[in-house]
């Protein structure tokens, strides 16, 4: 009986004699349909696009990823260990990249839909400054899954204390305002805030999210120690 190891190489075998066979150039049409930005998640974001007609992917970091082509109409990823092609699908007339289903009797699932152009993932919006639309993005998917990973607290307070580190205070400022947004309840997104404010000279509004961190800490023995600090300073 083959073993899993010889099954596998023996899949990529025939891949790659298909790939040696098909040519690899693709026609307008289909280069008009496929080339885009597709929503791997919601804050992901894969990138089709062609160069001398031949289809490349940038994604997670990587760039110039160069799917195997089976046929006109479908390939293989080699990242993503999986077959796509790309399909309008019917509910919404909108163009989705799909996964090829492993079994013959698997219905089609349309995956990853076909941003428009222009539109951004909420990353993107914080990455360009364009800090309300990260937030309405932020908030969508918040209320959509509240326990996603890509609103957890803690990656916002990394974001904002780089930003802190390199004497960006307004940015740092809309990254916790961001965090305060998404979690009203923590003490810790208003202690950042207050420490933003702190770092830009704004005394005030410092003082303000010291305190309404100590109203769901009580025992942030920092925010109080601060917060004397400042208030003797006026």
């Amino acid at each position: 009986m083959p073993t899993l190891k010889f099954k596998y190489f023996l899949f990529l075998f025939t891949l790659l004699s298909l790939f040696s066979c098909t040519n690899t150039s693709n026609s307008a049409d289909f280069i008009q349909k496929a080339k885009g930005r597709y929503l791997y998640n919601s804050d992901e974001v894969i990138d089709v696009y062609f160069k001398n007609d031949v289809m490349y992917m940038a994604w997670r970091g990587a760039t110039d990823i160069k799917p195997l082509k089976i046929n006109d109409s479908i390939f293989y990823v080699k990242e993503m260990n999986a077959k796509i092609k790309f399909l309008k699908n019917p509910a919404d007339q909108l163009t989705y990249m799909a996964l090829v289903p492993k079994e013959k009797d698997q219905p089609v699932t349309y995956n990853y839909k076909k941003l428009k152009d222009g539109e951004k993932v909420p990353s993107e919006y914080l990455k360009d400054n364009e800090f309300d639309k990260a937030l309405t993005g932020y908030l969508a998917i918040k209320e959509r899954d509240s326990l996603n990973p890509v609103i957890d607290e803690g990656n916002f307070n990394s974001l904002g204390y780089a930003a802190l580190r390199e004497k960006k205070y307004d940015e740092a400022i809309n990254i916790f305002k961001i965090n305060v947004a998404l979690h009203p309840t923590s003490a810790n997104v208003y202690d950042s805030l207050g420490d933003a404010f702190r770092k830009k000279g704004d005394t005030i509004q410092a003082i303000a999210n010291y305190k309404k961190s100590l109203e769901f800490d009580s025992g942030n023995a920092r925010a109080k120690r601060i917060i004397s600090r400042l208030e003797k300073k006026e």
